[in-house]
């Protein structure tokens, strides 16, 4: 746990001195893999409260259809996908981080939503509509944090320049569409090859039996 601290506690420092922070959870080793899971694991546990706590004036939630693990993974997935497809982009125009060091910086970046959502729960449980603009604040002041975090993020990770930093993000969000796109044809061609062969199977029995 003592060694765990450490890394975690550099979090604050990363968020509040960006380029220097990512330049050092890199090249210095500041922060760990284990940290970065762990920042990751309590991102996901906000979330899950925010979808279950967060107040009436807010968010409205049909509960009958709603399934808090699908809610999660739906959570988890982009930020996988950004890594995955940052990493295939970055890897062919001369970035220098790993999948690893992507995966790390990213988790780090997540820290705004760590310190700013559970305040969000709370004020949407204590606020009336006449006051969501309060709310509205910190939310988009949370969302674009972690934009300029994800930007300087790539920049000390792969040695960019903001400018390729922000072209590079762009193609990696196209990528993540192009990958969503292939597991859904992939998926589809599974779907029908296993119907094909089960009504085969089906036939088979048919004409034997």
């Amino acid at each position: 746990m003592g060694e765990l601290r450490k890394p975690l506690r550099y979090a604050l420092h990363v968020i509040f001195r960006p380029f220097d922070g990512f330049w050092d959870l890199k090249h210095e080793k500041r922060g760990s893999l284990s940290a970065a899971l762990t920042i990751f694991g309590l991102w996901l546990i906000i979330y899950a409260l925010s979808y279950r706590y967060t107040g009436f004036p807010v968010q409205i939630i049909n509960w009958e259809y709603f399934n808090i693990w699908r809610a999660m993974l739906m959570t988890a997935v982009p930020l996988l996908l950004w890594c995955a497809s940052n990493w295939c982009l970055t890897s062919l125009f001369d970035g220098k981080g790993s999948f690893k060091d992507i995966f790390i910086a990213s988790c780090y970046a997540l820290t705004p939503f760590i310190l700013i959502n559970p305040v969000l729960i709370i004020m949407s449980n204590l606020i009336t509509v006449d006051e969501i603009d309060f709310y509205s604040f910190f939310f988009y002041l949370a969302q674009v944090w972690f934009i300029f975090l994800m930007l300087a993020a790539m920049v000390e990770t792969h040695e960019y320049s903001m400018t390729k930093a922000v072209f590079s993000s762009l193609f990696t969000i196209i990528g993540m569409g192009i990958m969503i796109f292939l597991f859904f044809i992939f998926f589809s061609l599974l779907t029908d090859a296993a119907a094909y062969f089960i009504a085969l199977y089906k036939e088979i029995a048919y004409r034997f039996y």
